[in-house]
């Protein structure tokens, strides 16, 4: 029985990217407490204060507030660009919390995924998008962490994990976010 939806934001635009896969992964691996619902960033036009005035709000912006809005919590998983976070993540960030006062995304816990085909796991972008998190009035969660590096074989293509090893640390990292966000509840 689900207690409410969890958005899952991935900052990678590719269909099958490593990240929308390895999210994919552990939504499939996550309790039952909460339903996860992916919700697309790459139909937002960049963000624009001018396009704020009521009649000039772009409409992809108004549904992307309206489906973030209701979540209890928010799953980001985020490749790394350049040891940071890619700008359509950025720009969803901002979309999401304008207009000034209006933020679809406060108080809202977070959890933070990075994934990468090299070594390092996104250590920057994760490090990154919990800066922002922080003035976004989101609290993410601080254990355990999540770098997947090496992700371009992790993933089968029914989304199951090949790795026992890496299939056994999402499944508790999933675990412990769920209970992360009914701290929150």
């Amino acid at each position: 029985m689900s207690s409410g939806n969890i958005a899952v934001v991935v900052g990678s635009l590719r269909k099958a990217s490593f990240t929308r896969r390895v999210a994919q992964a552990m939504v499939r691996l996550a309790p039952a407490a909460y339903a996860y619902e992916f919700v697309e960033i790459g139909q937002l036009p960049l963000y624009n204060q001018d396009f704020d005035a009521v009649d000039k709000t772009p409409p992809e912006w108004i549904a992307f507030r309206e489906r973030v809005r209701p979540c209890k919590a928010v799953l980001f998983a985020t490749p790394e660009h350049n040891r940071s976070i890619p700008a359509a993540l950025k720009n969803a960030l901002d979309v999401g919390s304008r207009p000034y006062g209006q933020s679809a995304w406060a108080a809202k816990p977070a959890g933070v995924v990075s994934v990468t085909p090299g070594a390092m796991g996104g250590f920057g972008a994760n490090h990154i998008l919990r800066q922002s998190l922080v003035f976004l009035n989101m609290p993410a969660m601080p254990q355990p962490e999540a770098y997947i590096g090496q992700a371009a074989d992790l993933v089968a293509d029914d989304f199951s994990v090949k790795v026992e090893s890496t299939r056994n640390f999402l499944a508790a990292y999933m675990k412990a976010f769920e209970a992360f966000v009914g701290k929150f509840a």
